[in-house]
């Protein structure tokens, strides 16, 4: 008998998406904290399958034709509108053997059976990677932004007296540091991989096949040494000001000695 082979596509979005906000556009849908989850049944000529939607901004399709994505992708923005592409799409196929334990190969991770709990696992884990593609994109963004200006630091010794646009890169990167760290959740093994021994192998197979764990690391230290650049590079435009302000004090105090000398 042929394997059963089953198809996960997950799509990110820039913008978040409430849950609760959806429930009223998905009556039934099996909603959690962290995911809306409903049934694409079978239409014309085209396969039913399951979609996943994440509150950090990412969309799971499961074994759901093209035609029928695009289907659920207009319903999604009608419900939750502005919804702006993150990216490209990032697909695992998962297939079912019996006579195998679970192992991922060549972007195929196969298992000996796929229950529903055991797809919410992969789902979540296709989601958070296809979503930590779009934070690590931002970041090198902000990184090489950061290099632009610790440069400049360097080459004039000095920074620019308008402080108002560091404390806005800073607010970003401290906010982007932040959605990393309290939606993603990354390091968070799922609730369902924790009464399943095999579900807890499929998360660790699936984890290490995304490399999530050296993904999320990668990213904290890169933001962290971010805003420790930018609080370096904040310190000495602070610095210049107070000089320019303490020379401006004795200039005046110089100018008022001379009045009055003047005067006498």
């Amino acid at each position: 008998m042929q394997p059963a082979q089953h198809v996960f596509r997950a799509l990110a979005f820039v913008e978040n998406i409430s849950l609760k906000e959806l429930g009223a556009s998905y009556p039934g849908a099996r909603r959690t904290p962290h995911e809306l989850s409903f049934e694409v049944e079978p239409g014309a000529g085209e396969p039913g399958g399951r979609v996943f939607v994440y509150p950090f901004g990412a969309v799971v399709f499961r074994d759901v034709s093209e035609a029928r994505r695009e289907q659920e992708l207009v319903r999604l923005r009608e419900a939750r509108r502005a919804l702006t592409p993150a990216g490209a799409p990032e697909d695992i196929v998962v297939r079912e053997d019996r006579a195998t334990q679970p192992a991922v190969a060549d972007g195929v991770l196969t298992l000996d059976r796929l229950t529903p709990e055991r797809g919410s696992v992969v789902a979540l884990t296709v989601a958070q990677s296809v979503a930590m593609e779009y934070y690590e994109r931002i970041v090198e963004e902000m990184s090489a932004r950061t290099d632009r200006i610790v440069q400049g630091l360097e080459r004039r010794g000095t920074v620019s007296l308008r402080t108002r646009p560091l404390h806005r890169f800073i607010g970003t990167a401290i906010g982007t540091r932040n959605e990393v760290i309290n939606i993603l959740h990354l390091l968070d093994k799922p609730d369902e991989a924790w009464d399943d021994p095999g579900m807890d192998r499929i998360y660790d197979e699936l984890k290490a096949e995304f490399d999530l764990a050296d993904r999320y690391h990668a990213l904290e230290a890169k933001l962290r040494s971010v805003q420790e650049s930018l609080g370096l590079v904040l310190d000495v435009a602070r610095d210049r000001r107070l000089v320019l302000l303490e020379t401006t004090v004795v200039l005046l105090i110089v100018f008022e000695i001379v009045l009055a000398l003047a005067r006498m």
